[in-house]
């Protein structure tokens, strides 16, 4: 836990370090069930620079993530898969659906998260394009 504080803190800065581990920490993320690990992973998730097939593997923990019980592990999931949409039209149209089901039954931090992901100028002005 201390090690993944460590990294995610350090790579917040300096997310090229984590190149040479990418397949290590995508293994770790999806083999632990510690919860402060998790948490971590999924925040260190998202700087990862990943191919097609990884960035599907990462979402696959990262989905997994948020049937864990801990509200920090799926709040911090929830961000994290909107970080790897970000740059994928598809994928964030995909995802917005998600954020917002998760923003009406998630807990207290998931439901305050997914407000502010779906205030986000783009999310915003497609809501207003779906409206009118």
């Amino acid at each position: 836990m201390r090690a993944a504080d460590a990294i995610e803190k350090i790579t917040a800065q300096r997310p090229n370090l984590l190149r040479p581990y990418k397949r290590k920490l995508l293994a770790i993320a999806g083999s632990t069930n510690q919860q402060e690990i998790r948490w971590h992973a999924a925040l260190i998730i998202p700087r990862l620079k990943l191919t097609p097939k990884e960035r599907a593997a990462a979402l696959d923990i990262l989905f997994d993530y948020l049937r864990d019980k801990s509200s920090i592990v799926k709040t911090f999931a929830m961000q994290a898969i909107w970080d790897l949409a970000a740059a994928d039209a598809k994928l964030k149209a995909q995802i917005i659906p998600l954020i917002e089901e998760l923003t009406q039954v998630g807990t207290a931090a998931m439901r305050a998260r997914g407000r502010k992901l779906l205030r986000q100028p783009k999310v915003a002005s497609r809501r207003l394009r779906e409206f009118l």
